[in-house]
């Protein structure tokens, strides 16, 4: 009975998690998420409930209780994934994140019954995130608890440590809500740690609000138009629409009826080459005569290396000037790991393309501005963005291409990091999709217009120009760094013998004798 009520409490959380996510965007309900899923893990110290309860968790009753929380999560966040390609790519992928949690649960489950527990676990959950974030073939850092809080104040944490620092934040902020419970309710406990560490953390995320926008840093502004030229259909035979999709956003642009600088067009708009096939160089000719500015376009091109997810710098005069290859690609879609084991599982799997990865600073030129640019997935990753910076880039653009997962939560998911990107790097971000959601992103991650999934629309609008360098730029991947091998050094003392009073709880924890007997 006791295990199930747990097991309950983690599934709720899971749910929570999910919640937190756009496009229902509670970020309240991270904080609710990660408060259930500790006081799942952890002993309850109240002498009214039953003793099984109180009692710390074995390793594998936590194992069992993290990955319930975990699957439940992102079968409840990732329905997107198999939208046209069935089930089981979808509910595989989401069992095989929630073993990640098995670690999260093992070693949790230990440590918060010891002194000091509450605070090992918050560093603890950031190494299992930054592991399912990074391995294999890159992880999968779709899943962040962070990304739920970009309509939260503790998002502007953003900028001193990216993403990693607000899943801290909201782990921690959780904890000590639980540590100040505790002391309210135990004879003689100190409230002035818990107290201290929710002031600091709200305070931390109240001033880094206070410095979004700096007006100081603003070098100039640009007038930028996106254009959502749409799909003639969904499903996965989206590149057998390719010339339809080019006359889509050829089409759209031509329908631009005020001055621009320069415009920024989704990944794969032009599919059909048009440095190799005259119709489609036609085509796009004709849209960037009708604007007479530069066009940032998505498409493939072929090399000694192989087939490459392209955006190119059409200038109307001068033709290619610039270019950015993908240098994060989707495992499973752009390419295929263990392609011939895996064709024996599905039918789709020769269907994912074989493109090669680029090596370039993610910046391109285009109308005196230096352009920084995540291609749809590599949103999610952090250097993608921080290399940009970095290299001198003064705005930010997501091209990206979501017509294979149609009117699912998917768009609004990559949105949300692309704004939270906007407030890591103090630049305005110009999301540009095939067939939504386009949106137009200021630097402190506010939407000041978007598209609707499946409608061809542009947006135009004038985006500051930055210099800044915030910490999470410059220092980052060292910030990273150092909470995982804290985080690491807790997990190895989650497995150290520990024998006596629990002293985080308030008892003492039963010893085999002990149990023994009570059988």
């Amino acid at each position: 009975m006791a295990l199930l009520l747990r097991l309950l409490l983690a599934a709720l959380s899971g749910v929570c998690f999910f919640a937190s996510f756009e496009p229902l965007g509670w970020w309240i309900a991270g904080i609710v998420s990660a408060l259930l899923l500790i006081l799942s893990l952890m002993p309850w110290t109240s002498d009214r409930l039953p003793e099984r309860l109180r009692r710390p968790l074995r390793g594998r009753g936590g194992m069992l209780i993290a990955a319930v929380q975990a699957l439940v999560a992102y079968l409840c966040l990732l329905p997107w994934v198999g939208e046209f390609v069935g089930p089981l790519p979808y509910v595989a992928l989401a069992v095989v994140l929630s073993l990640y949690s098995l670690l999260l649960g093992g070693a949790g489950a230990r440590l918060l019954h010891r002194r000091g527990g509450l605070l090992g676990f918050v560093f603890l959950y950031v190494v299992v995130e930054w592991l399912r974030s990074s391995w294999p073939f890159g992880g999968f850092a779709w899943v962040r608890l962070a990304w739920g809080q970009i309509d939260g104040p503790l998002a502007a944490l953003a900028r001193w440590g990216g993403p990693s620092l607000v899943t801290f934040a909201t782990i921690a902020l959780a904890a000590a809500c639980i540590a100040l419970y505790r002391a309210l309710a135990s004879r003689g406990g100190s409230l002035l740690p818990a107290i201290l560490s929710i002031l600091l953390i709200v305070g931390s995320a109240g001033w880094c609000g206070l410095q979004l926008n700096a007006p100081e840093h603003t070098t100039g502004r640009t007038t930028v138009g996106a254009v959502q030229g749409n799909v003639p259909r969904m499903g996965l035979d989206f590149n057998a629409q390719r010339r339809a999709v080019l006359a889509n956003h050829v089409r759209e642009t031509e329908a631009i009826d005020e001055p621009v600088d320069f415009l920024v067009w989704p990944e794969n708009s032009v599919d059909v080459n048009p440095l190799v096939d005259r119709a489609a160089g036609e085509m796009l000719q004709e849209a960037l005569d009708a604007v007479k500015v530069p066009i940032l376009i998505g498409t493939i091109t072929v090399d000694e290396v192989g087939d490459r997810n392209t955006m190119l710098v059409m200038d109307p005069e001068k033709g290619p000037v610039d270019k950015h290859i993908k240098k994060y690609l989707q495992p499973f879609g752009e390419y295929m790991p263990m392609r011939s084991f895996l064709r024996h599982f599905s039918p789709y799997v020769d269907r994912a393309g074989n493109f090669q990865p680029g090596d370039g600073d993610g910046v391109v030129d285009i109308a005196g501005v230096r352009l920084g640019i995540m291609t749809c997935y590599e949103v999610a990753f952090d250097q993608a963005g921080r290399d940009a910076i970095l290299h001198g880039a003064t705005l930010l653009a997501t091209p990206t291409n979501n017509a294979t997962f149609g009117f699912t939560d998917m768009s609004y998911q990559q949105l949300a990091m692309s704004r939270m990107r906007a407030i890591e790097l103090d630049r305005a971000v110009v999301v540009s999709a095939t067939s939504g959601v386009s949106a137009m992103v200021e630097p402190d991650g506010t939407v000041t217009q978007h598209t609707h999934i499946f409608e061809p629309r542009h947006l135009v609008a004038e985006m500051p120009l930055r210099d800044t360098i915030t910490m999470a730029a410059r220092y980052g991947f060292i910030i990273d760094i150092t909470m995982v091998i804290i985080g690491t050094l807790f997990m190895a003392w989650a497995f150290v013998p520990h024998r006596g009073a629990s002293l985080d709880q308030g008892h003492a924890a039963p010893s085999r004798s002990t149990r023994k007997k009570r059988k």
